[in-house]
């Protein structure tokens, strides 16, 4: 079974740092201390930490210092998983792919580029993820090719490829927060929950988040280029800035997102709060990318919606014999993975519409 990459349940659980015992909240209590030292660090009457770390190595502010430990986690994590999964060449490249663009573009490009005169960008991340490249201050300060780049992937290039080839190919392979889930937090992708509330408080959650980064990145964008002088928008614009900063790009993304990882499972942001998720995901709904399943063949043992890292329960459509595309899927590959008998596949099928909406007779569009 291990050499299939199928560790079993009873393994799965049994593993205390892998089953909500003492060490798992231990785990992420440790998880919650560094993120809160590293966000917050020098406000709040909280001790700076990590800045004279990073002057002391020479790294130019403490974020590349986080860069660097994100990168190691990622590189450990890859280990971990590819030692587990990676007799398939989907896994093999999916992580691959994870890694070099964490150590490319995540972190060697934005340490490099301000050494040789240019500016700190990050290529693999997009509005409304990297909530502020689309604020005409941030546009204005970039040279011209790198703020039509962020437009261009933003509004044209990211939504489009994920009506081809699914979110997948965002998600699963190229976000930093996704391939950190994918790597890091893989020994954990068994504590996501599959209840019907957890998934009730996901479609409200992740649409509310993307609708509140729509009309913040309206309400600043109208501010920054100077309309509503004098009126209440000037206020508004401020605080709608420092707040979703704090909630979201700290507090969720960060600060929860991460730390709950040993006791909530690795996608918690990705799933409940990620506006770029949310975005991807009803294109994907609209396009070709869905989990085929081959009729008849499922003997309901449940490994595809335990090892589903997006609480999706895979089991009962295969039980159902019922091809699905769920706005929420990343594509990971694992319920076909794991699946002894095939039943499952990720295809880009034809432009039909998901058996799962036309059974239930719910508009495509419908989470």
């Amino acid at each position: 079974m291990h050499l299939q990459a199928q560790e079993g349940l009873m393994s799965t659980f049994r593993t205390g740092w892998r089953s909500r015992s003492a060490v798992a909240y231990g785990l992420s209590l440790l998880l919650f201390a560094f993120y809160i030292s590293m966000y917050f660090g020098g406000q709040y009457g909280l001790p700076d930490l990590w800045q004279p770390l990073a002057e002391a190595v020479g790294l130019r502010s403490k974020w590349f210092v986080y860069g660097l430990v994100y990168t190691v986690w990622m590189l450990i994590g890859a280990a971990w998983y590819l030692r587990q999964h990676g007799n398939s060449r989907y896994n093999q490249a999916r992580i691959g792919v994870n890694v070099a663009v964490q150590v490319v573009l995540g972190f060697t490009l934005p340490f490099v580029m301000p050494l040789f005169g240019g500016t700190e960008y990050y290529f693999s991340y997009f509005w409304p993820l990297k909530y502020d490249y689309l604020y005409p201050h941030t546009m204005w300060s970039l040279p011209w090719y790198l703020a039509l780049y962020g437009v261009v992937m933003a509004v044209f290039t990211a939504p489009l490829a994920a009506v081809f080839f699914g979110k997948r190919w965002y998600c699963s392979w190229v976000c930093g927060c996704g391939g950190l889930a994918n790597t890091f937090g893989d020994p954990w992708r068994h504590l996501t929950s599959s209840s019907t509330a957890s998934w009730r408080f996901e479609k409200y959650a992740i649409h509310a988040v993307l609708g509140l980064a729509v009309v913040s990145t309206g309400v600043i964008a109208m501010h920054q280029m100077g309309m509503g002088e004098g009126t209440l928008l000037v206020p508004i614009a401020q605080q709608t800035k420092i707040w979703y900063g704090f909630v979201v790009g700290s507090i969720l993304s960060g600060v929860i997102g991460t730390a709950v990882y040993p006791v909530l499972g690795p996608r918690i942001w990705c799933r409940n709060f990620c506006p770029m998720a949310a975005l991807l995901g009803m294109s994907q709904k609209l396009g070709r990318f869905r989990i085929r399943v081959k009729k008849d063949m499922c003997i309901s043992c449940g490994n595809c919606t335990t090892y589903c890292e997006m609480g999706i329960d895979v089991r009962a459509y295969a039980q159902r014999n019922q091809s699905f595309t769920r706005s929420s899927c990343v594509g990971c590959g694992m319920c076909a993975h794991v699946c002894p008998r095939g039943v499952l596949r990720l295809e880009n099928g034809a432009w039909e519409q998901a058996e799962d909406k036309q059974l239930q007779g719910l508009s495509i569009i419908d989470y």
